[in-house]
């Protein structure tokens, strides 16, 4: 988190002197273990996933709310930025800096020894505290036969809890749209530069910070502390309905929404979070899952509007692939295919923690990318992975759809795709309980396929160019069409995405020697064209512009009168002091 020239105070005479200061308060308050400042140890908190990187004067990690707010204050009175850090998986560098050209030293405060979970209404609702992942909180509704808002199928591994309400994520499920709560505790900067707490959770855990804050991580509060009121919501509740409006000229959902703006809603990492407090979602008891392939892109949306605006039971989820994507994970996103598949979602951010330690560490005579070459290979010794009748969709058809079902709405789904295929262009096939879970995790796999295609292959590739677009829900003409000037640098493009809201994730490998930047400026004017909107679901992090919405949500939060919305600086505008 950043600020501003005009907030900057006169810097100390010496600045060393005043760095050195710093760290020993941080090291009082949250012990010497947790406060990082050699550039090996800090190289996984100030790296990003795909895109980001740059030095830091320290990484910081709290094992407390009240360590968390003390932190804060340290680092404000010392007037350094301030970068707040989760599971650290974004796709836009986001939560880590990009270059050395700030105005002062960062320090990155990582959240994730605060893990903590508290459920309340007999599971109904949580109150997530800033460590908590999707994983966790998965494995904590499960006995409940409760889900989160989101589950395994969106972006990315180990994905925090606070990510997904801070960016909008939106998640793979159609009818519970983006992450979105009004229930939050956070700090906020006033006009004057005070930071004050603020306590809009609906629990009543007294009125200074340190004891609100200390009750909070402790889970030191009753039922009869929790307030439930109409007036605010700790979901979309309105979502359902939205989506379904197939006519309208505008997304669905995307990141700068003003549907989802509320304060931490919507901030994306611009006020320092302490807890949020969600709704969770009944599990379903029955469930079926279609697959569908095709080579008509038409005949594909004929099935998204159909089914969005008149079946009674809305989809689980329907998630879109296309053949290169499909091509492309199945080689290079085998070794997460199987990790899951044998290991449980449990012990994956233990397993890719390990990983991150591994690439931190490794020594400098040793390969660039040791461990994912490692995996890789290591993969290749498996045999196949994929159902027969997903490869068999692979090689007949371009256009991949998985379609889950519940309840009354499986009936529904097996009847309409039963009156429309087999067509002249498409087919479909209802999935075992198997192949269901395999069509899905496959699914998932293609988020990172694209990272170990380019860890594998350094000297073909030069970059990533990573889009994340939200397309009219009236755009029949959905699959992208790219110029041959743009088209002709890119090995492979990668769509996937989650089809009934039309939002896509779309990787594009470039060949060696080209500039991605001038190539991802070309394509976002195409975009525009189309009245796309983008990031979706991801933040602005180095990436995307602000759209205005978005910086005046910034405003609001945090008092700001000269927020640079410029490419590659929307994460180092203005903050905290």
């Amino acid at each position: 988190m950043a600020t501003t020239s005009q907030d900057i105070k006169t810097p100390p005479a010496d600045k060393a002197s005043d760095s050195r200061r710093l760290i020993k308060q941080l090291i009082a308050i949250v012990g010497d273990s947790y406060v990082l400042t050699s550039p090996e140890s800090t190289r996984q908190y100030r790296t990003g996933f795909r895109f980001g990187s740059g030095p830091v004067l320290a990484v910081v990690r709290p094992g407390s709310l009240l360590e968390q707010w003390k932190v804060l204050n340290a680092c404000v009175a010392a007037n350094k930025i301030i970068i707040m850090q989760a599971a650290n998986t974004g796709l836009t560098g986001g939560s880590t800096p990009d270059g050395d050209d700030y105005d002062r030293e960062i320090v990155i405060v990582s959240t994730l020894r605060m893990a903590k979970v508290h459920l309340i209404d007999e599971g109904r609702q949580v109150i997530c505290l800033p460590g908590a992942t999707l994983f966790q909180l998965e494995k904590a509704l499960r006995p409940l036969k409760r889900e989160p808002h989101s589950v395994i199928g969106s972006s990315c591994i180990g994905a925090s809890v606070f990510g997904g309400v801070c960016n909008n994520s939106g998640g793979s499920l159609i009818h519970r749209g983006p992450a979105f709560t009004q229930m939050t505790l956070f700090a906020r900067m006033d006009e004057a530069g005070e930071i004050h707490l603020v306590n809009h959770l609906g629990v009543k855990l007294g009125n200074d910070p340190e004891t609100i804050l200390k009750r909070l991580d402790q889970g030191d509060f009753k039922a009869t502390d929790i307030e439930y009121s109409p007036g605010h919501v700790a979901s979309d509740h309105g979502y359902a309905d939205h989506v379904r409006d197939v006519d309208a000229d505008t997304p669905a959902r995307f990141n700068a929404d003003p549907r989802g703006l509320f304060e931490a809603s919507g901030s994306a990492g611009k006020v320092m979070l302490f807890a949020v407090r969600l709704d969770t979602f009944e599990m379903e008891d029955q469930t079926a899952v279609f697959y569908i392939g095709s080579n008509d892109t038409a005949e594909l949306e004929s099935i998204r509007r159909n089914m969005l605006a008149n079946f009674e039971s809305l989809p689980i989820s329907g998630e879109y692939l296309h053949r290169d994507a499909f091509d492309v994970a199945e080689k290079y996103g085998k070794d997460t295919f199987l990790a899951i598949q044998y290991l449980g979602t449990d012990r994956l951010p233990a397993l890719f923690a390990m990983k991150a330690r591994f690439d931190s560490v490794r020594l400098k005579f040793l390969p660039r990318d040791l461990s994912d070459k490692i995996m890789q290979a290591v993969s290749g010794l498996f045999p196949g992975h994929l159902p027969k009748r997903m490869k068999d969709y692979r090689d007949k058809f371009e256009h991949h759809l998985m379609l889950k079902m519940s309840g009354s709405g499986i009936k529904e789904a097996r009847t309409y795709l039963g009156s429309v295929f087999p067509s002249d262009q498409g087919a479909f096939f209802e999935c075992s309980p198997a192949e269901g879970e395999k069509a899905f995790l496959h699914r998932f796999a293609v988020a990172g396929a694209a990272v170990r295609y380019r860890a594998i292959h350094r000297d073909e590739v030069q970059d990533i160019v990573s889009l994340d677009v939200a397309l009219r829900r009236n755009d029949r003409n959905w699959f992208e069409k790219l110029p041959p000037d743009i088209s002709a640098p890119i090995k492979h493009k990668l769509y996937y995405g989650h089809f009934f809201c039309h939002v896509f994730h779309q990787d594009y490998i470039v060949t060696k020697g080209h500039d991605t930047m001038a190539l991802e400026h070309k394509m976002w004017k195409l975009l525009d064209a189309r009245g796309a909107r983008y990031p979706a679901e991801h933040n602005v992090g180095h990436l995307y512009e602000a759209e205005p919405s978005l910086i005046n949500h910034y405003k609001t939060l945090v008092p700001c009168n000269s927020f640079n919305p410029g490419i590659g600086r929307t994460s180092k505008c203005a903050q905290w002091r």
